[in-house]
C-alpha cells in the first residue's frame, strides 16, 4: 500500500509537467484550430536556455530557490520570444491559407528546431546543472515527499492558477475567448486577433519552458530531441481531456502521468511510451471529444 502511495505522488509530479506542456497544446488548438507541432520543442529549447543561464549564471555554486526562480524566469522570458517569433514569422502569413498547409508548416518548424538544437546545442546529451538542492520533506512510513517533487507541484500548481486568472478575470483572457469562439465576430467587435493569437503563443511556449527547467531538476539529463516523446504524451494528454479545454488538459496530463508511474512501477517500464498511444487510441475510439471536451459536428 504504501508503494501504491508513493506511486501516486511521483505520477502526479510527472503529471504536471505533462500539464504545463499540454496547455499549450490546447490553448493554440482552442483559438487556431491548429496542432502546433513545434510546441514540444519550444519546451526543448526552454530546458536549454536555463542549462545555459545556469552555467552562465553559476548558480550550481549556490543552489536554492533564487537560483531556481531566476532560471525559471529566464528560460520562460526567452522562450516567450520565441513563440512570439514562431507565430510571426512561421503561421501568420497562412493564417487565410488552407488547414494542412498550417500543420504542415508546423511540422516543418518542428523539424527546424531540432536539428537546429543539433547543432547549436550538440547532439549529446547534457547534465542539467544542480540549481535546487533535493532532500525529503516528509515521510509516512515508506512514501516520501521530496523538495523536487513539491516544487514541481507548487510551480505548476502557480502557474495553472495564474492562466485560469488570466484566462477568466483580465480582459486578454476574455478576448482569448472570443477570439476562440469565433475570430471573425471578435474582430468586428474591435478584438484585435492577430495580437491576442500571439499573446496565446507567448503563454502557451512560456509554460512549457517551465516545463523545460522542471524536467532539468528532476530528470537532468537534457537533449535537442527531448520533446519528441513527452510532447506526444502532452498532446495524447490534451486529447484526453479534450483538446481545447484547459480544465481537461490538466486533467488528461495528471491522468497520463500517474498511469505511466503505474506501468513502470507495477508493469514493464519497457511499455511507458507505448501507454500514450495506447490511450489514445481508446479515447478516439470511444469519447472522441475527451473526458470534458463537447462533440460538435462541422459541416464541410
Amino acid at each position: 500500500m504504501e508503494a501504491f502511495f508513493q506511486h501516486i505522488i511521483n505520477g502526479i509530479s510527472l503529471g504536471s509537467i505533462y500539464a504545463l506542456i499540454a496547455l499549450g497544446y490546447t490553448m493554440v488548438y482552442g483559438i487556431l484550430q491548429l496542432i502546433n507541432f513545434a510546441h514540444s520543442d519550444v519546451y526543448m529549447v526552454g530546458a536549454f536556455i536555463g542549462f545555459y543561464s545556469a552555467r552562465w549564471l553559476n548558480v550550481s555554486n549556490s543552489p536554492g530557490y533564487g537560483s531556481f526562480f531566476s532560471i525559471l524566469g529566464i528560460s520562460m522570458v526567452g522562450c516567450a520570444l520565441l513563440g512570439f517569433t514562431i507565430e510571426r514569422l512561421a503561421y501568420r502569413p497562412l493564417r487565410n491559407a488552407p488547414k494542412l498547409n498550417a500543420l504542415i508548416t508546423a511540422i516543418g518548424v518542428s523539424l527546424f528546431l531540432e536539428y537546429s538544437g543539433q547543432i547549436i546545442f550538440g547532439a549529446s546529451p547534457q547534465v542539467f546543472p544542480n540549481i535546487l538542492e533535493d532532500s525529503i520533506i516528509a515521510s509516512f512510513g515508506e512514501v516520501r515527499i521530496t523538495k523536487f517533487d513539491a516544487t514541481i507541484l507548487l510551480t505548476s500548481l502557480g502557474l495553472m492558477m495564474i492562466l485560469r486568472y488570466v484566462i477568466s478575470s483580465t480582459k486578454l483572457g476574455k478576448a482569448m475567448r472570443a477570439t476562440s469562439f469565433n475570430g471573425q465576430w471578435a474582430s468586428l467587435m474591435g478584438i484585435p486577433v492577430d495580437r491576442i493569437i500571439s499573446m496565446t503563443f507567448v503563454i502557451g511556449s512560456a509554460l512549457a519552458a517551465a516545463g523545460g527547467v522542471l524536467v532539468g531538476i528532476k530528470y537532468p539529463k537534457i537533449e535537442p530531441l527531448m520533446g519528441v516523446m513527452i510532447g506526444l504524451k502532452a498532446f495524447v494528454a490534451a486529447v484526453l481531456g479534450g483538446i481545447g479545454n484547459i480544465a481537461g488538459a490538466v486533467l488528461g496530463a495528471l491522468i497520463m502521468g500517474v498511469a505511466e508511474e503505474f506501468v513502470v512501477g507495477y508493469g514493464q517500464s519497457t511499455y511507458r511510451d507505448a501507454l500514450a498511444f495506447g490511450i489514445l487510441i481508446v479515447i478516439l475510439l470511444f469519447k472522441p471529444a475527451g473526458l470534458l471536451g463537447r462533440f460538435s459536428v462541422e459541416k464541410v
